[in-house]
């Protein structure tokens, strides 16, 4: 039987936009995937605070007051538990995540099931620099000191800094080389309320893609991005006409599927983190690390 994992206590700060709401509205508007009745029963069980003391439904909210809720222990979903080690010194350490295997706890489902809790059964205080989605695999770099960080979040900045990714993606692009500059912002999606698409309005994004094998109906593709926006790939091949096969949630314009209601960490699509290039934040060395694609992922005849 599996076993249940040890519960987790979520906390937020209220924010400007929260006061004035109930304890029950603020916390159903901002957490759609429970319904109201399932927040309401969260407050009743006394499993909602507002400070150290239980929280009731129409208590009033103002900014900087602390709302937390507790979740009992719950079976978290099967995932693929397997990772390698890619490199490691004193700094960081570079790890090869399965997809499948959320990054960090996020949903609802996940808290001891993700990569991040793999690694700190390691390396306690590693800290991940940047997350891959659910559904894609690949390299994820940790910092490993405290030290560490802040010289690895500006190598991240860093226009010299290389993030290359493989896809499959549908169809046959007109080019062997384009660049995508779509915008990506939020825009209302119901099963979340909001959710990052290509928008008008949105932040300045670029990818660059190289088809590497057309196949037919699809075709295999580096991406290398400029710009690190939530699920951008996904965002910019489907804004091209060219989505991911098998994506459950972006359809061509870079846009939710009509009708769908899948969640961004749906499986489905072929997605893999395969090289990063970086400044080492202390030595300054250069560093170029890879993680082999899967078997789907990789050029006919050209790769073991």
């Amino acid at each position: 039987m599996p076993t249940p994992n040890q519960g987790f206590r979520h906390g937020e700060q209220v924010g400007a936009a929260a006061a004035g709401r109930t304890v029950l509205d603020h916390l159903a508007q901002r957490f759609p995937l429970a319904s109201e009745a399932e927040w309401r029963d969260r407050i009743e069980r006394g499993q909602v605070f507002i400070g150290n003391r239980p929280a009731l439904a129409n208590d009033l909210l103002r900014a900087g007051l602390q709302v937390s809720w507790v979740r009992p222990p719950w079976v978290e979903p099967e995932v693929p538990l397997a990772t390698a080690v890619l490199y490691e010194d004193a700094d960081l350490l570079a790890v090869a995540k399965p997809s499948g295997l959320p990054t960090l706890p996020a949903g609802g489902e996940f808290l001891e099931h993700t990569l991040l809790a793999l690694v700190r059964r390691r390396v306690p205080e590693a800290s991940p620099m940047h997350r891959l989605g659910r559904g894609t695999s690949g390299i994820v770099l940790f910092a490993r000191t405290v030290a560490a960080r802040h010289p690895l979040q500006a190598a991240f900045s860093d226009p010299r800094t290389r993030k290359v990714y493989r896809a499959l993606c549908s169809g046959q692009p007109d080019l062997d080389a384009f660049a995508v500059t779509a915008p990506i912002g939020e825009v209302p999606y119901a099963p979340l309320g909001f959710l990052h698409a290509a928008a008008p309005g949105g932040r300045p994004s670029e990818s660059q893609v190289t088809v590497l094998e057309r196949r037919p109906g699809e075709s295999l593709v580096d991406v290398e991005i400029r710009t690190g926006r939530p699920h951008q790939i996904r965002i910019h091949l489907a804004w091209a006409d060219h989505p991911l096969v098998g994506d459950p949630l972006y359809g061509p314009g870079g846009v939710p599927l009509p009708g769908t209601i899948a969640l961004p960490g749906a499986p489905g699509y072929l997605l893999h983190a395969h090289r990063l290039e970086l400044a080492h934040p202390r030595t300054g060395a250069w560093l170029c690390l890879e993680c082999q694609p899967p078997p789907a992922l990789r050029v006919i005849g050209a790769e073991p």
